[in-house]
C-alpha cells in the first residue's frame, strides 16, 4: 500500500487495528520512507497500545537513528492534488425514498441536495462512494490529507447531563412550569398577554390574548373547536370557529404544547373567541450561521451493529470513501443514536440478532468506527436501542460503555444535544417522538415517508417531544431539557429509518435514514427502511449531498 498521504497512513493503521493522533499520522506520512517509518513504529510501540501518539513515532525514529545512521527527517506535508472538481452535480432533488427527481423542498436554498451512487475506484477495485455534490479540493493551509489539524478545528459540546428527577409530583410540576416559562417568552412579544386569572375578571366583549399549554382539544356539536389553555394561574376555554381561515391549525395541535391566541371575550366573559393563533416557531427571518472555511460533516444515524440486517459492507464502503481525497473536507462525523441493535427492544428481537451480548455489540461497533479516518472528529448521542434509559432526555453512556467505544476519542453527549461545529449549531435528537407526531397529526402535516416534514413540526413547536404521557417516554426533571430554546442551524435526527431533508425557515433539517436492511419486525409494520445513505453537509454553505453506499 502506498503511504504518500496522511489519509493513507491512517487507513493502513486502521486496517491493522490501530488508532492514531493526527500528529503521529502526519509524522509518518512526512518521513522520507513512510512505509519503513510505519513498520518501525509498530515494531517499537508497546503491545498494549491501541492508539499511536507522536511520541511513539519520534521514539521509533530516534531508535533507528542510533542503530542505522541519521534519523529520518519528516518533510513538510504538501496538499494532495488529487481532489475532485469542486463543482457539484446539483440540479436534481431526489425524492425522500425513491430517488426520483422532483421539485425543490419548501424554503430550500438555491442548491438542492444530490443523491449519488457508488463508483468503482480503480486503485481499490471496489465501490467506495459517490460521484458528485460535495465540494473537495485542497488548501495550502491544510494538511496533505486536506483535513485541518485537530488543534485548528472548532467544536463545542454541551456539558454532562445529570438526571435529577425522582418521579415525585413536584418533579412533574417543575418540568411543565419550566417548559411554560421558556416557551411563553417566545410568544409574549407577539400578543398583549394576560394570565387566565386576569381574563376571568375582564369585561365581556373585551379584546384579550393568552399564552398557555394545550390541556384539552375537543369539537363542539356544531363542528367548531374548543381548545383549553392552561398557564400558571389557571385554565381558560378558547373557541376556534370552523369557518376561520386558520382553523386547520387545530389539526397540528398536540396536548401539552405551548401556543398563544388572541381574540374577543364572549358577552359573559367566560370564553375567548379566537381570531389568531401563534406557535413559538422559528422566525421566518431566521438567518443560519455558516463556517468561515470549507469544511463538511457527515450526518448518520441508526447503525444497528449486532443485527443480522446490519449493512456492514455498506458501512465499510462509506469508511473507505472517507479515506479518499474526494472526502478530504469531511472532518466531522455526527451519529444520532442507535449505534447497536440492543437486546429486548421489540418482540422476538433475539431471533434477528447476529450478536446476542450487548457489550459485544458495542465492541463490534467500535471496530467498525476504527475504519473511519483517525483524524476525524466524532460526536455521538444515544438512541432507544442503546444501553441507556429509555426516558428522554437520555444521559450519555456510562463509563463502561465509553471505555468500549474509545475509538477516535469520540465525544459522547446526551440525547438531545446541540453541538457547535465550526460556528454552526447542530441540534442532534434521535427522534423517538417522531412516531407519536406522525400518529397524532394528519398525513399532510407529518408522515413516515417525509420525516423531515415531521421534524418541521418540532421546530414549529420549539420542542422535540411536546406531548407528555403518550408513546414517548419522558422523564420529569427540574427543567425541560427538550425545549428548543435557541434556533439551530441544522436539525439532525434518525430513528424512523427513513431518509428526508429540506429547509424550514432557514434551518437545514435532515433525517439520515439507517444502516440496517428491513427486519422481520419492520416488515410486519410495513416499514421499508432507507439504508446505507450518508448525508454530507458543507458547513460553509449548508449545501447538502446525500451519498448512497448500497
Amino acid at each position: 500500500m502506498s503511504l504518500e498521504t496522511p489519509v493513507r497512513v491512517a487507513s493502513e493503521l486502521a486496517r491493522r487495528g490501530y488508532n492514531a493522533d493526527p500528529e503521529a499520522v502526519t509524522l509518518i506520512a512526512g518521513a522520507s520512507d513512510p512505509a519503513t517509518a510505519l513498520e518501525r513504529t509498530l515494531e517499537t510501540v508497546p503491545e498494549d497500545a491501541v492508539k499511536l501518539t507522536a511520541d511513539h513515532v519520534k521514539s521509533a525514529v530516534e531508535t533507528r537513528s542510533r542503530s542505522a545512521g541519521p534519523p529520518e527527517r519528516p518533510e513538510t506535508p504538501t496538499p494532495d492534488d488529487s481532489g475532485s472538481d469542486a463543482s457539484s452535480t446539483a440540479g436534481t432533488n431526489p425524492s425522500v425514498s425513491s430517488g426520483v427527481s422532483e421539485g425543490k423542498p419548501p424554503d430550500s436554498g438555491a442548491n438542492s441536495p444530490v443523491e449519488t451512487k457508488g463508483v468503482t475506484d480503480d486503485s481499490r477495485g471496489e465501490v467506495v462512494g459517490g460521484t458528485g455534490g460535495d465540494s473537495t479540493g485542497s488548501d495550502a493551509a491544510e494538511t496533505a490529507s486536506g483535513r485541518t489539524p485537530a488543534a485548528e478545528r472548532s467544536i463545542e459540546v454541551p456539558g454532562e447531563f445529570s438526571s435529577t428527577g425522582t418521579g415525585e409530583y413536584e418533579d412533574f410540576v417543575a418540568v411543565f412550569r419550566d417548559r411554560y416559562e421558556k416557551l411563553s417568552k417566545l410568544l409574549r412579544s407577539r400578543i398583549n398577554h394576560r394570565p387566565t386569572r386576569a381574563l376571568r375578571s375582564m369585561a365581556g366583549n373585551s379584546e384579550a390574548a393568552v399564552v398557555g399549554m394545550v390541556s384539552d382539544i375537543r369539537s363542539t356539536a356544531s363542528g367548531h373547536w374548543l381548545v383549553e389553555l392552561e398557564d400558571t394561574t389557571g385554565t381558560f376555554p378558547c373557541l376556534v370557529m370552523k369557518d376561520r381561515d386558520f382553523a386547520s391549525l387545530v389539526d397540528e395541535l398536540l396536548l401539552d404544547e405551548i401556543i398563544a391566541v388572541e381574540g374577543n371575550l364572549a358577552d359573559d366573559g367566560n370564553i375567548l373567541f379566537v381570531d389568531a393563533m401563534y406557535f413559538p416557531d422559528v422566525p421566518r427571518t431566521n438567518s443560519p450561521s455558516t463556517a468561515d472555511r470549507e469544511v463538511s460533516a457527515a450526518l448518520v444515524s441508526d447503525v444497528h451493529v449486532g443485527s443480522q440486517e446490519f449493512t456492514a459492507d455498506a458501512w465499510e464502503r462509506f469508511a473507505d470513501w472517507l479515506h479518499t481525497p474526494e472526502a478530504d473536507h469531511v472532518e466531522y462525523l455526527l451519529i444520532a443514536g442507535d449505534m447497536v441493535e440492543g437486546v429486548g427492544v421489540y418482540p422476538d428481537q433475539d431471533e434477528e440478532l447476529d450478536i446476542v451480548d450487548i457489550y459485544e455489540q458495542y465492541e463490534q461497533f467500535s471496530e467498525h468506527l476504527k475504519s473511519v479516518p483517525g483524524d476525524m472528529e466524532v460526536v455521538m448521542i444515544p438512541g432507544n436501542h442503546d444501553a441507556v434509559r429509555l426516558a428522554e432526555p437520555q444521559p450519555a453512556f456510562d463509563e463502561e460503555l465509553r471505555s468500549i467505544m474509545s475509538a477516535h476519542d469520540a465525544r459522547i453527549v446526551a440525547n438531545p444535544s446541540t453541538v457547535t461545529v465550526e460556528g454552526v449549531d447542530i441540534l442532534m435528537y434521535h427522534g423517538v417522538s417522531l412516531n407519536e407526531v406522525i400518529a397524532e397529526l394528519p398525513d399532510e402535516k407529518a408522515s413516515l415517508e417525509e420525516p423531515h416534514k415531521t421534524m418541521y413540526q418540532l421546530l414549529k413547536k420549539r420542542h422535540v417531544a411536546p406531548q407528555f404521557g403518550g408513546m414517548t417516554r419522558l422523564a420529569p426533571e427540574d427543567e425541560d431539557h427538550l425545549v428548543i430554546e435557541d434556533v439551530p442551524d441544522i436539525f439532525h435526527s434518525g430513528h424512523v429509518h427513513k431518509l428526508g431533508w429540506g429547509k424550514y425557515h432557514g434551518v437545514l433539517t435532515i433525517n439520515s435514514g439507517c444502516w440496517q436492511e428491513q427486519t422481520a419486525f419492520q416488515e410486519s409494520m410495513n416499514i421499508q427502511p432507507d439504508y446505507a445513505h450518508a448525508p454530507i453537509v458543507r458547513l460553509d454553505t449548508l449545501d447538502l449531498t446525500v451519498r448512497d453506499f448500497r
